[in-house]
């Protein structure tokens, strides 16, 4: 199990993330008391799913020994309130010499990516103090 801390000090938002080897800033926007100093939670999440999703399809098309030059990724994401539901929207550009049976199977593979089951599929969260 991967271990990530966070510490939010005296700078209002501001929290600092950590793995054991890696490090960056959180925070909130400036009209919500922040000082914009890194993504928000939300922009953060989405960057989880964006990422994973480029990662998992560059590493398919290497291991097939496919041309895939560049994957850009476009990702949106929306809180609907009222429904308790979260929208997110992706759209992929795949660069390189590659045939429309090879893009529709990396837009399969881009379903497969590990933080894309993680927000599909039925998660348990516990709380507990220090």
């Amino acid at each position: 199990m991967e271990k990530i801390t966070a510490h939010l000090g005296t700078q209002n938002y501001k929290t600092e993330v950590k793995t054991a080897t890696n490090s960056i800033i959180v925070d909130e926007p400036f009209d919500l008391g922040g000082e914009d100093l890194g993504f928000n939670p939300h922009e953060l999440l989405a960057a989880s799913l964006g990422t994973c999703t480029v990662i998992t399809l560059k590493m398919y098309a290497n291991h097939k020994g496919w041309d895939l030059k560049d994957v850009n990724i476009e990702v949106t994401f929306d809180w609907i309130k009222e429904k308790n539901k979260s929208i997110f929207n992706r759209n992929i550009e795949l660069i390189g010499n590659l045939d429309d049976t090879q893009k529709e199977r990396l837009l399969k593979i881009a379903n497969s990516c590990p933080v894309h089951k993680a927000l599909i599929n039925p998660t348990e969260i516990t709380t507990s103090l220090l």
